[in-house]
């Protein structure tokens, strides 16, 4: 018999919490504000070490898993092959909501270090400080979010493609927390609460810059019934998008999305300082590798670490809090790859990509601050959203290029709200892969209600607090997580390759011909 989504307690439990949520910030914004940011500086003051640490761990554990023996295990049968192209499959990884942070951040980050810079010791807005700011762009960008997507992916996409069961975050516990009901549905809701603040997070980002962006080539000013059109037209799009599935919809807006992305960062590219770039991009890069330990484990015990909790923690946060839905999402585009080509893909292809639009984008701003004098970093510090349409104030084609980005935004907004509702939709009805178009479109009008509500209590930091104070209790499931993945791989057959299958061939016929002889005496 079909159980029907409304004696679901996930279902029912994460839709009532969030639906509170929604009617107190709505009723009650100042107050909402208020405490969320109460809530923001004790986690951040008493946990961020703890974020850090879990971080680290993450990245240690698929390294090892990657090279070890388990690598060559195929996410599906044997002889299944990768379901989506190499591209398409890329431009799915950046519509699972990376695409809109990155586009928010690639010019406002690196310009908000060279103004405030990381470390007292350097001079704001001087060459330092410009190189410190796009290494640290680079270190945030890199594989530290990836690695934790990539965690709650793996273990997903193990669970669906290889032991035929939900992809629940709960079933992956399982050999750790055991099977009892009200553990799991506990678990689970944790999940989806935590999902529905980390996307409403990036969606939010998403509309202060398209919201920028419009008043920058319109004049239809910043506010509030802006962003609430704005919010109202990207449901309406998602809505449209959600019936088609995922091999149409998501599947077309991702390679749109990809598209307009490279020719947008082509253009910069050539258009702006393209030697600079290219040195910029090569020191920053080193800088990456060679503070990475350093970075990764850095806190200020000594001082008010307001920075680190502003910017490093805020990230590692904000990938915790929404990594059930980006990696139920990864796994499900994932099909067929090898545990190997998967770790690997996920950790390091994307953070790639972005390490380039970063130093293409944010390079180009800080070369006009510093030889130009352009002041795109005050600009930056008044409003993050209006960063990247003040940079292309300084390039040929300014309105065109903000059009486009606007259009970028749009897209990436819808095949976020598309992708999420879909994972949203699955994990609330027992882990379907075709979760019912009502409550998809349940959690998409949840989706949009939560973002503009965070956007009216306190906009940019308000945002910022949600996804922070959710990701506390994910992270301590996150180590269990780990402890479940090498569990529950370590109980795979290893594949038999075809070079196996022809030494054991050759042997059998030696074998066969020593014993010959003695057969015919």
């Amino acid at each position: 018999m079909k159980r029907r989504i409304f004696k679901n307690p996930v279902f029912l439990v994460s839709t009532s919490i969030v639906i509170i949520l929604v009617i107190l910030g709505a009723v009650m914004a100042g107050q909402f504000g208020d405490t969320a940011n109460q809530l923001f500086t004790f986690t951040t003051e008493k946990f961020g070490w703890f974020y850090l640490l879990v971080v680290g761990m993450i990245i240690l554990l698929l390294i090892g898993l990657a090279i070890s023996k388990y690598g060559g295990i195929r996410l599906g049968g044997e002889d299944q092959r990768p379901e989506f192209p190499f591209f398409t499959w890329v431009g799915m990884l950046f519509s699972a909501g990376f695409g809109v942070g990155l586009v928010f951040w690639g010019v406002a980050e690196p310009m908000s270090h060279f103004a405030e810079t990381p470390f007292g010791s350097a001079e704001a807005n001087s060459e330092e400080a410009a190189r410190i700011a796009l290494g640290y762009a680079f270190f945030h960008w890199g594989i530290s979010q990836w690695a934790v997507f990539a965690l709650v992916g793996l273990i997903i996409a193990l669970l669906w493609f290889r032991k035929q069961k939900d992809g629940l975050v709960s079933t992956a516990l399982e050999p750790v927390t055991g099977s009892k009901p009200a553990v799991k549905h506990t678990v689970d809701s944790f999940a989806v609460i935590a999902t529905v603040m980390g996307i409403a997070t990036s969606i939010g980002l998403g509309v202060l810059q398209m919201n920028s962006g419009l008043n920058t080539v319109f004049g239809l000013g910043e506010q509030f019934y802006v962003k609430v059109g704005i919010i109202l037209a990207v449901f309406a799009a998602y809505t449209v998008s959600s019936t088609t599935g995922l091999n149409k919809g998501i599947r077309y807006l991702s390679n749109v999305n990809l598209g307009l992305a490279l020719g947008l960062m082509l253009f910069v590219f050539f258009a702006g300082p393209t030697v600079f770039i290219l040195k910029s991009f090569t020191l920053a890069l080193g800088d990456y590798i060679g503070n990475f330990v350093r970075y990764s484990l850095r806190m200020e015990p000594y001082g008010s670490g307001s920075w680190l909790r502003e910017w490093t923690l805020f990230y590692w946060a904000w990938a915790i809090a929404w990594s059930p839905y980006v990696g139920a999402f990864i796994a499900r585009v994932s099909k067929g790859r090898t545990v190997r080509e998967f770790i690997i893909g996920v950790m390091f292809i994307p953070p790639a990509i972005a390490c380039v639009w970063i130093s293409v984008l944010g390079g180009t701003a800080l070369w006009q601050d510093l030889y130009r004098d352009t002041d795109i970093a005050s600009v930056v510090d008044q409003n993050k959203a209006d960063a990247l349409f003040k940079l292309f104030e300084q390039l040929p084609f300014t309105t065109i290029l903000s059009v486009l980005a606007i259009l970028l935004i749009f897209v990436f907004l819808v095949t976020s709200a598309d992708s999420a509702t879909f994972i949203l939709g699955s994990m609330t009805t027992y882990g379907s892969l075709h979760p019912k178009k009502f409550v998809k479109i349940t959690w998409g009008v949840l989706i949009a209600a939560i973002a503009g509500v965070l956007l009216n209590a306190g906009g940019l930091k308000a945002l910022q607090t949600a996804s922070l104070v959710a990701a506390l209790p994910f992270a301590v499931l996150l180590l269990l997580l780990g402890y479940g993945t090498v569990k529950l791989i370590r109980k795979e057959p290893l594949p038999i390759h075809k070079e196996d299958i022809e030494r054991f061939r050759r042997l059998q016929e030696k074998s066969d011909d020593r014993s010959a002889p003695h057969e015919q005496k």
